[in-house]
């Protein structure tokens, strides 16, 4: 196997001497350069011609967004990660730089723990990362970052055929799982909605606390739904979107009239909190297969075993394809287990869940 080519870019000289040695421990990887800013990255990029570049966001001279902004104006695609502090204004410029071009990004340590302690943490998120991307620039597929959840096969009676006529159901709830590239798919989708949707809407998006509050706010600008970052009990509204707090899983909550939200601290699934089948199958115990379910752009295999319970139950569930996907792990798991009643484009699931609504098989 060919290493992975990565140019790593930090103004901290410590930050790039420590993370380019803990990527170099790893046989796959291979650091190519570093650079001290985003003008010099640029030159990098052209010079050494990496499969992947890490970004800082704040830098002199150009900070990590403008850069990430000159990198895909000039053509390059490779993905690029971004390196991000869990603070509301570190939240904040990820969005902008996932909004300018970025791919992803990984979020620096924050405690008592050493450097080399810290860059370790982040090496375990980022190699997956590197390696998934990597592969799904030069293939448009991925393996899952993490190993897949163990499922039963799908046996004859829950499996569906993708493209076939769509079950026929009432529609009370609509749940969303989104991953790697989920913020730009979320936006592009909230964007797409021609009016707020008459029935409540749950997403959860793979994001640390304090990002899944800013980009609520920031899907809130973007289409005629309200969206909010979900709090425990808050009632399930029809026209609103529901983002799960980072950290945390989002259930359904049956209540006297109507759902409320749910917010759990239980241990992760699938590698991931919030996780995508615990608001899938809380979803199911709340209505049945009264549910459409969007999986979207995404590492790994979340959302596969709840999709499974959503069409057993009775109800609708569409994915992503995997040309518009930045991975096509999440949606990927769902159609080959033979779950998924629509593969679309992302540009038409926005249409592909308003035709449902109304009632359109």
């Amino acid at each position: 196997m060919t290493p992975v080519r990565v140019l790593v870019v930090d103004d901290s000289v410590v930050i790039r001497r420590l993370v380019s040695e803990t990527l170099g421990r790893d046989p796959r990887v291979e650091v190519v350069g570093t650079a001290s800013n985003g003008r010099l990255a640029l030159a990098r990029v052209d010079q050494l011609a990496p499969d992947v570049v890490t970004m800082d966001v704040e830098m002199p001279e150009m900070d990590g967004i403008e850069a990430v902004r000159a990198l895909r104006r000039s053509g390059h695609r490779m993905p690029i990660i971004m390196f991000s502090t869990l603070t509301e204004r570190g939240a904040a410029a990820t969005l902008d730089a996932l909004a300018a071009g970025a791919t992803d990004y990984v979020a620096k340590p924050t405690g008592g723990l050493s450097v080399a302690d810290s860059l370790q943490r982040v090496a375990e998120e980022l190699i997956p990362k590197l390696l998934v991307l990597a592969g799904a620039t030069s293939r448009r597929s991925a393996v899952p970052a993490h190993p897949p959840t163990r499922s039963e096969p799908a046996g004859p009676a829950t499996r569906v055929a993708a493209g076939g006529a769509l079950p026929s159901h009432p529609v009370r709830l609509v749940v969303v799982g989104s991953s790697t590239g989920g913020p730009e798919a979320l936006s592009r989708f909230v964007g797409g909605l021609t009016a707020p949707p008459p029935v409540p809407v749950l997403v959860v998006q793979h994001m640390p606390p304090v990002f899944t509050r800013q980009l609520a706010a920031r899907l809130d600008r973007l289409g005629p739904a309200t969206v909010a970052e979900a709090a425990a009990g808050d009632p399930l509204l029809p026209g609103t979107v529901y983002v799960a707090p980072g950290d945390h899983h989002l259930v359904v909550r049956p209540r006297a009239a109507g759902f409320a939200a749910g917010i759990q601290d239980g241990p992760p699934v699938n590698f991931c909190r919030p996780s995508v089948d615990v608001l899938f199958a809380s979803a199911v115990e709340a209505v049945g297969g009264d549910i459409v379910a969007l999986v979207m752009t995404g590492m790994g295999a979340d959302g596969r075993t709840g999709a499974g319970q959503i069409v057993a139950a009775g109800g609708t569930v569409m994915v992503q394809d995997e040309a518009t996907s930045v991975v096509w792990g999440m949606p990927g798991a769902v159609a080959t287990a033979g779950f998924a009643h629509r593969v679309l484009p992302l540009g038409e699931l926005a249409g592909a869940l308003e035709s449902r609504l109304r009632g359109e098989r």
